[in-house]
Order: structure tokens, then sequence, then C-alpha cells
């Protein structure tokens, strides 16, 4: 299985209408995994609020600081165990960890249980306790495929009715076979999320007795470009570069004439200009058999970075700028092969007159707009 991209969906409300919801979640990606957190202050209101994103905050900031999952997750439950009981900030958690591939690891400290959803059916994921000094964490490990999903969602949802139209609450066994009845009645995976909330809502009546979150995180092949630009610094490496370029995932893009005339000649294919390019702005693009894109370099980069937030019908139809922007638009993961040989061009007055950056410079500031879209970016200098 290639690259596996994951969707989030989330639904969410504070215990009271006019306050701030006490739940608070993340997700973000690495090249390796994507991560979810859910955490739930103690409390509600702003004070739980805080609490949670503290919660969500400092384990982002251990994993980022290199630290491995269980390792982070053990750190942040001693430092809750610590606060319980305390004015210090509180909050239960689950953090969901899907690597590439599929292997997915799911740790919760005083939370709910997750719920798988396959092809056809969910049930809710299996966990084994262990004790942590005087605290109970639950480990889930599991391999998710495209088109399979999971459920996390607060107390607030299983508390739903208690006392009320539910008595007991609703149990992840009961949310569970609401989610079973919603995928028989053909409702889609990823308004699950959403309708499960809504039941909740639902069940608690007029006055919802504790915030409510449901995260859904469907799987789904992941969409990759890999974009190659710039000869390699040593020519000694060129053969190898290419290679390793072609051998990436996913539909592959050149920018720059001098960087594909290298592709052609390690294909033994012939490179041609489009004549059918009508642009009057940007410059044409090429064609090279292998390859599923060839544009002009900097210039190219440049205009795309150009229009990046522009509205795209307003675009010209045929401009290697626009089929460049389609592409990278349509991405889930994009790997940039940035060669580290000097152009001599780009120290041209004209460039410099014209606003024309770097190669390098305006790839890092694609890299930061595309990833502030959700993309992954990864960038190799060669």
């Amino acid at each position: 299985m290639g690259y596996l991209h994951v969707e989030v969906a989330s639904a969410s409300n504070p215990k009271k209408p006019d306050n701030v919801c006490g739940d608070a979640f993340l997700s973000f990606r690495t090249p390796d995994a994507t991560v979810i957190i859910l955490a739930d202050g103690i409390g509600s209101g702003i004070k739980a609020n805080i609490y949670a994103n503290m919660t969500i905050s400092r384990l982002e900031k251990l994993l980022n600081d290199g630290f491995s999952l269980r390792r982070a997750f053990t750190s942040l439950v001693n430092t809750m165990h610590e606060a319980r009981g305390t004015d210090l900030p509180y909050a239960v958690f689950t953090v969901v960890r899907v690597l590439n591939n599929g292997e997915t690891t799911v740790l919760a400290y005083e939370m709910p249980e997750a719920i798988f959803v396959g092809r056809h059916s969910a049930s809710v994921l299996k966990r084994r306790n262990f004790t942590l000094g005087n605290d109970v964490i639950s480990e889930s490990n599991l391999f998710l495929e495209p088109g399979e999903a999971l459920l996390l969602y607060s107390d607030g949802i299983t508390l739903a009715g208690i006392g009320g139209k539910t008595r007991l609450g609703w149990s992840s066994e009961e949310v569970c076979r609401f989610v079973n009845s919603q995928l028989v009645s053909g409702t889609s995976k990823k308004m699950l999320a959403k309708h499960i909330h809504e039941q909740a809502l639902n069940l608690w009546g007029k006055h919802c007795g504790d915030d409510c979150t449901v995260i859904g995180a469907l799987c789904r092949p992941g969409k990759v470009v890999s974009v190659f630009s710039g000869p390699p610094a040593d020519r000694a490496h060129d053969a190898r570069v290419v290679e390793e370029f072609l051998a990436l995932p996913g539909q592959k893009i050149v920018c720059g004439a001098t960087t594909a005339q290298l592709v052609a000649r390690h294909l033994s294919r012939k490179l041609q200009i489009n004549t059918a390019d009508a642009s009057l702005i940007a410059p044409p693009g090429y064609s090279l058999e292998g390859i599923d894109l060839v544009t002009e370099g900097a210039v190219t980069l440049n205009q795309l970075f150009n229009i990046i937030d522009a509205d795209p019908l307003s675009f010209e139809v045929e401009s290697s700028v626009t089929r460049l922007y389609e592409a990278l638009a349509d991405a889930d993961r994009i790997n940039f092969v940035v060669g580290n040989s000097s152009n001599v061009g780009h120290a041209d007055i004209a460039f410099k007159q014209q606003g024309i950056m770097p190669r390098h410079k305006v790839i890092d500031l694609l890299a930061q707009k595309l990833r502030t879209e959700g993309r992954l970016i990864d960038i190799k200098q060669v």
C-alpha cells in the first residue's frame, strides 16, 4: 500500500451555548504519520478549554522534540497525575498516530473507547488496559486501510441523556450500534462524526449536560506529487538523483529546462516544447515521455506563487502555470527534490528587476503556503 491519507472531520459544542467548549483537538501531519489529539479539560467553559489546549500543546511539543509516542504519552500522564485534585491544569486525552502505511496506535487516558469503522460495519475498538502508577491507561493497535475510519469522542457523547432519555447514558456499544444503522442507511463515512454529534444533542435534549466532541478520521489513498527542480550540486550525482526522483511515488513534475534536459538524457527521450500553449504571460511548457508535467523553472514557480491565492476560475486555460497549480492543488503530499547547482542566470539584474526569486527561495515560500492549506510537504536538497 502506498501513502495513506487521513481526512479529519469534527463536530463539537460547549455545555452552555454562550460559553466555549471544554474539549479541544488538534491534528497534524509529519513525513511519516498523521497525529490526532483529543483532550477534555476538567469542568467546562474557558478554564476547561485552556486546560485542554495546554495538554494538546504539551503533547505536540514533546512529539516535535523527538519523544517517542509512548514516552510523550507517559510523560503527560505523569503530569496529569500530579495535577489531579489541585489547581494545576488537568485534562484527560486520547492520541492517535496513523503511519503512512496504515499502522495505527491509539493511546487513551481516562477517555471513552474509540470506534473502528470498517468497509461495511463498525465495532468498538478493543483495547488493553495498563496501570501507570495509580492511573489506568489503554492502548489499541491496528492497521487501517483505505475506506476505513476511526471515531473518537469525549465523554459528553457517552453521557448523553443520562438520567433522562438514556437513564445511564449512551455507551460506546450503543454509539457503535447507531453508527452501524447509519452505515446500513447509506450515510457517508465523512458524515458519521456530524451524525453522532447530532444524535448526542438529541439525547441530551434542551440542556446539554457536558461538552460534546466527535472526531472522525477517514483513510483513503493519498494523492502524491513529486517535483524535481534544479540539477544536483555535483554533476557526478546526476544519474543517481534522477533515478531516485523517478522512483518516488505519484505524479512526476519537472520544473526547469536544464533539469528537464537532464531527465530526458537519462531516459534517452526527446524533450519537446509545447507549441500549443497560448499564454502571453506564462513561459511555455514542455513534453517528455514518462513525465506527467514539464515546465520552465524559476519564472513559472514565481508566477505560481503570485497567483496561488487567486480564484482558479480566472486562470488562463492553456498555461503551464495553471497546469502546475492544478497538480499541486489536487495533491495531499508533495515531494520537492531541489538541486543545489548554481544558476548564473538567477543573478541577472533582469530577474531582480522583475521580482523573480531564486528557485530555493520561491519553493520554500510555496511550501509554507501549501502547508497552511493542509498539505504534507517534504523538501530534499541535492
